[in-house]
């Protein structure tokens, strides 16, 4: 059933035409909030995604490396503990400062009483 309704026609037309207008406003919103939201970002001095990536993969390698350092260092002093042991042993079979007479300086901080 078609009627022959100059008015609805033209409401018709109008309304097509305004949804019409109505997209391209859509449209110009949209870009000009991106492009404000680009200028408050690059106001904030933000790291890029390859920045931070680059970063976080330097201190992931860095704690790898500490971790092994640890270990490395760890390893040493339980290899170096006896030799440790035995010297301390030896200071005090020699008598150290107090079998010699002497007085030790460290406590008086160097001065005579």
């Amino acid at each position: 059933m078609q009627t022959d309704n100059k008015l609805l026609d033209d409401l018709a037309r109008v309304a097509a035409s305004a949804i019409g207008t109505l997209q391209g406003v859509k449209g110009e919103v949209e870009v000009r909030l991106r492009d404000q939201f680009e200028r408050i970002l690059n106001g904030m001095d933000l790291v890029t995604r390859e920045e931070f990536d680059a970063v976080k993969a330097m201190a992931a390698a860095a704690r790898r490396e500490n971790d092994a350092l640890a270990k490395r260092i760890e390893a040493l002093e339980k290899s170096n503990a006896p030799a440790r042991r035995r010297a301390a042993g030896g200071r005090k079979a020699k008598g150290g400062a107090a079998a010699s007479g002497k007085r030790a300086t460290r406590d008086t901080g160097g001065m005579s009483p």
